[in-house]
């Protein structure tokens, strides 16, 4: 196997001897994703913007469950 992957080794006859291996720099792009959108001002942007996203749903959710609720 190569080094930067991930490696399990496993011994069937003691199951307590479990070794993971994890590789730190596998997930590289995501991390600067998260870095870039989710830190600074910027993170605090998309976390604003996030929030009066899912505030005007469920306001709209709320208008159309009421109306058919009430239309009687």
């Amino acid at each position: 196997m190569e080094s930067g992957e991930a490696t399990v080794q496993y011994n069937r006859w003691n199951e307590d001897n479990l070794n993971m291996n994890v590789a730190a720099s596998s997930h590289t792009s995501l991390n600067g994703i998260y870095n870039k959108l989710c830190t600074g001002q910027l993170g605090v942007v998309v976390r604003v913007a996030g929030s009066l996203a899912v505030m005007a749903s469920m306001y709209i959710l709320g208008y159309v469950t009421g109306y058919y609720v009430h239309k009687c």
